[in-house]
């Protein structure tokens, strides 16, 4: 049980006790007393002034000296007011950081074949064009939620859908065709998602041009896009990979396993894996054949085109393409599929939880009514966790024009940058350790700058502040558990099961308490799908200890029970920190 927890029921006691009156302990309101007032946490007593039937003052000192008689946790309070501040007896501090030493997860809920299951999906590539920052963004906060409420004791299924078909496609198809020349990325010396990104580029660009030299004879804009002979060519050829031409779907094949390597080496280095991967090829049938069976059943309607739409003006909305008028479909028939082979796999999902950005809102918004609609029970019960986009200083990426940051330069960056700012750090070390160190330091910095912001809002990348040792940075955890790992290194003989008996001091309690917070800082992440919730506890977690390593002597410390007081709750914090950081994706050095 916490300290908040046993407060908590403490105070209903109290109130029961003094004035007759039963509460749920889970109403009472329990937090951090501020800074400038004396005492560990504080609880508001307005909300018990009519069953005292007296002042905001009075009845907090009341309930605080009922507490002090009769709870063994509280040692002194001072009341302000309408706000009862409590210090917390320092001998509960140590039996709580020595209970705390004896648990290795401490923090994580054990997860039992009943556990809520919860499939998550994130990264959502296309086959067209090598993964970007906006990826990384979403892969890392996929990665961290399902890590995160694995954590909080639910069984969890990380799921990727790949979009490995459609026109975008076709496009790097048809132009590897044309201008290509039977390259490969071996031939290239390039990852093969690069490459086809490449030719994906170069469609756009030869695209652009016939678009020009159409509008110059006299047609508008709109119609020299759909009239231009590259676009019909890649809707043809669609129509033909559809169709099952040998041919297309040999090449279709061919490009695409380039690109399945070149992701899985980039998933690789970025430290992000999945339980099961969907492909779109094999969804859009699944989808295709729920949309033509709900035209059946009057829940969709066919136009003269001959292409079928769903009427969602009764909800709000307005009318939804599902099926073009040459039968090919469109992303909301995929998703349809892919969520009906989703439960067919895993038929006890509790929560699907789609990881895409906000552009995409409307998007599923539809999907969860046209799932509805169709008669999945389970279609409003989707949840879609929709982020914020990363942008860059000069403004948003273009895939088509080439303008992205690519995934894996952005990574090398990042390592390089590491390696450079603590070259002098590494002097001593051997060659392989030091750029070891250096890719943890350089993906921490990276990892830790887009989790810590909030995850609804947009943010601006900028990798230069990442990498620092003394801000609000991955690396400022990791060297703060280097540092730690440093002190234990020098006692040989320590142990964790240790049971020093020296009581903590404030400031030892004030460490403790935030140690002791890690289990509801995962559960409060966990309900509000927030990686910066545990990023924001890992930054404080680190600067309390730096303050206190500051502040007291460890190693130099003559109490020798003092000392050994301030070695477990040195090691437990680093353990803590270390199990933060790893909800985030973020690997902790041994040194640095």
């Amino acid at each position: 049980m916490t300290i908040e927890h046993i407060i908590a029921q403490g105070v209903a006691d109290a109130l029961k006790a003094l004035y007759g009156v039963e509460i749920d302990p889970a109403a009472v309101q329990v937090q951090a007393t501020r800074k400038e007032f004396e005492g560990n946490l504080t609880v508001v007593v307005f909300p018990y002034l009519k069953a005292s039937h007296k002042g905001p003052e009075p009845t907090a000192v009341e309930i605080g000296e009922w507490l002090v008689a009769n709870v063994d946790a509280v040692s002194a309070f001072n009341a302000v007011k309408g706000f009862l501040n409590i210090t917390v007896n320092p001998a509960f501090w140590l039996e709580r950081l020595h209970a705390i030493a004896a648990d290795s997860r401490f923090g994580f809920k054990e997860m039992t074949d009943k556990s809520p299951l919860v499939m998550v999906e994130y990264s959502s590539p296309n086959t067209n064009k090598p993964l970007h920052l906006g990826h990384i963004r979403n892969n890392l906060l996929g990665y961290s939620l399902a890590s995160i409420l694995a954590a909080d004791g639910m069984r969890v299924v990380k799921t990727n859908i790949v979009n490995d078909r459609g026109i975008h496609i076709c496009k790097s198809m048809l132009a590897w065709q044309k201008w290509g020349d039977g390259i490969t990325p071996e031939k290239a010396g390039k990852k093969g998602d690069h490459l086809i990104g490449d030719f994906y580029v170069l469609f756009d660009k030869h695209y652009k041009e016939e678009v020009r030299q159409l509008m110059e004879q006299g047609i508008t804009e709109d119609e020299a896009k759909a009239e231009a002979p590259l676009i019909k060519e890649a809707r043809e050829m669609l129509r033909a990979w559809e169709a099952g031409d040998p041919e297309v779907r040999r090449l279709w094949e061919m490009m695409n396993s380039w690109v399945y390597a070149g992701f899985d080496e980039t998933y690789r280095r970025l430290g992000v894996d999945f339980d099961k991967i969907y492909y779109e090829s094999d969804t859009y049938l699944e989808g295709k054949d729920l949309v033509l069976k709900g035209l059946d059943e009057g829940k969709m309607y066919r136009k003269e085109d001959g292409s079928v739409w769903a009427d969602l003006t009764g909800e709000g909305l307005d009318h939804k393409l599902l099926l073009r008028a040459d039968g090919t479909s469109v992303y909301m028939t995929q998703d349809i599929g892919t969520a009906k082979l989703r439960y067919r796999d895993y038929p006890d999902i509790s929560k699907m939880i789609y990881v895409v950005g906000n552009e995409q809102n409307y998007h599923f918004q539809v999907l969860s009514l046209l799932l509805d609609r169709l008669g999945f029970e389970w279609g409003k019960g989707l949840t879609h966790f929709s982020y914020g986009m990363v942008e860059l200083p000069e403004g948003k990426m273009k895939s088509r024009e080439g303008t992205v940051v690519d995934a894996d330069d952005l990574m090398d960056t990042m390592i390089a940058d590491a390696a450079e700012t603590s070259a002098e750090r590494y002097a001593d070390m051997d060659a392989t350790e030091a750029a070891e160190i250096a890719r943890k330091v350089g993906m921490g910095a990276l990892k830790y700058f887009l989790l810590k912001v909030d995850p609804r809002k947009n943010m601006l990348f900028n990798p230069k502040e990442s990498i620092d040792f003394n801000g609000n940075t991955g690396p400022f955890l990791q060297y703060t558990y280097a540092r730690i790992q440093s002190v234990l290194r020098r006692v040989p003989d320590f142990d964790m099961n240790s049971c020093p008996a020296a009581v903590p001091g404030e400031k030892e309690s004030v460490l403790i308490q935030k140690v002791a917070d890690f289990p509801s800082v995962i559960d409060e992440a966990a309900r509000n799908y927030s990686p910066a919730i545990i990023a924001n506890y890992c930054y404080d977690l680190a600067k309390e200890y730096n303050q206190f390593y500051h502040d007291y002597p460890i190693l130099k410390e003559e109490n020798k029970d003092t000392r050994e007081m301030r070695l477990l709750l040195s090691a437990v914090v680093a353990r803590t920190l270390k199990a933060a950081a790893g909800l985030l994706g973020i690997e902790m050095p041994e040194r640095m």
